[in-house]
C-alpha cells in the first residue's frame, strides 16, 4: 500500500514537473518568436521606409531658372494678371452667380508639387439640378452654353491665378489632374508631379484636349526634363493664340472630358 502510493506520489510529481517544464518551454519558444516575428517586423518597415524614401525622391534636377527664378517670376505674373484682369473676373463672377447660382467659386483638390494635395479654384460652370430623387442629373444636362462659353475661353479658369500666389501652381506646368489619377499613372507618367502644377503646360498648347492621355502625359514629362526661361514664355504666348483660336477644346456637343483609368480604359467625366 505504502510502496503504490509512494509510486503514485512520484508519477504524480514527474507529470507536474513535466507539465511545467513543458510550459516553461512553450513560454520561451513564444517569446523567441515574438522577438524574431518584431524584428522581422522592423525590419520590413525599414524597407518599406527606404523603399518610401527612394520613390519619393524626384529625379528632376532643378536648373537656374527653376531654383531662383520661375518662382518669383510666377508670383509677379500672377498678380499683375489679377490686377489686369480684375474687371473681368469681377464681371464673369457676377454673370456666374446670376446664370449659374452660388457659390461662385468651385473648389476642389487636386495633387500638386510631389503629389502634395491643394485646393484648386476655378468658376462654377456648371447648375445644381437635380431629378425627382434629388440626384444631380448628368453633366451634360448641367453644362450650360454659359458654361461652355466659360469652358471654351478658360475663364473659368482664371481663379487660379489665387493657387499661383499661393505657391500652390505655376504660371506653365503639367496641369493639375484628379487625385484620384494617382494611383492609375506608371513611373513615367508620374514624372509630372516633379514640378508645380500650372495655370497652361506644354500639352495645352501642343494638342490641348484633341491628343490622347498618353500624348498628353509624355508632353508634360517632356516639359519637367526641359524647363527654360525661354521655353515658358513661349508657351504663355501659344497659350494666348490658343485660347483666342480655341484649338484643342473639347467638342461643342462634349460636356466633360475624357478620364484616366489608365493606359487601356477610358470614359467620360468633368475634371
Amino acid at each position: 500500500m505504502k510502496k503504490s502510493k509512494k509510486i503514485t506520489g512520484i508519477a504524480g510529481a514527474t507529470l507536474i514537473g513535466t507539465t511545467v517544464f513543458y510550459l516553461k518551454t512553450r513560454r520561451k519558444a513564444k517569446k523567441e518568436r515574438t522577438k524574431k516575428e518584431q524584428i522581422q517586423q522592423k525590419e520590413n518597415q525599414q524597407e518599406q521606409k527606404k523603399q518610401s524614401q527612394k520613390k519619393s525622391i524626384p529625379a528632376h534636377k532643378p536648373g537656374f531658372y527653376e531654383k531662383y527664378i520661375k518662382r518669383p517670376q510666377d508670383f509677379c505674373c500672377a498678380l499683375a494678371a489679377i490686377i489686369v484682369l480684375s474687371p473681368v473676373m469681377l464681371v464673369t463672377a457676377v454673370l456666374v452667380r446670376t446664370k449659374l447660382g452660388s457659390p461662385v467659386i468651385f473648389k476642389q483638390e487636386r495633387p500638386g508639387l510631389n503629389g502634395k494635395i491643394f485646393m484648386l479654384y476655378k468658376f462654377r460652370t456648371m447648375t445644381d439640378k437635380t431629378d425627382a430623387n434629388g440626384e444631380l442629373l448628368p453633366d451634360e444636362e448641367r453644362l450650360t452654353k454659359f458654361g461652355k462659353l466659360l469652358r471654351s475661353t478658360s475663364l473659368d479658369e482664371l481663379p487660379e491665378l489665387i493657387n499661383i500666389l499661393k505657391g500652390d501652381m505655376s504660371v506653365v506646368g503639367p496641369r493639375p489632374l484628379l487625385v484620384q489619377y494617382l494611383p492609375l499613372y506608371n513611373e513615367h507618367q508620374a514624372r509630372r508631379h516633379e514640378v508645380r502644377p500650372g495655370f497652361t503646360g506644354y500639352a495645352q498648347v501642343h494638342g490641348r484636349n484633341a491628343i490622347t492621355w498618353e500624348d498628353k502625359f509624355d508632353k508634360d514629362v517632356y516639359y519637367v526634363d526641359h524647363i527654360t526661361f525661354l521655353g515658358d514664355w513661349k508657351i504663355i504666348f501659344q497659350t494666348v493664340k490658343t485660347v483666342l483660336t480655341k484649338e484643342g477644346i473639347s467638342s461643342e456637343t462634349a460636356a466633360t472630358m475624357e478620364t484616366f483609368h489608365g493606359s487601356q480604359n477610358k470614359e467620360t467625366e468633368n475634371i
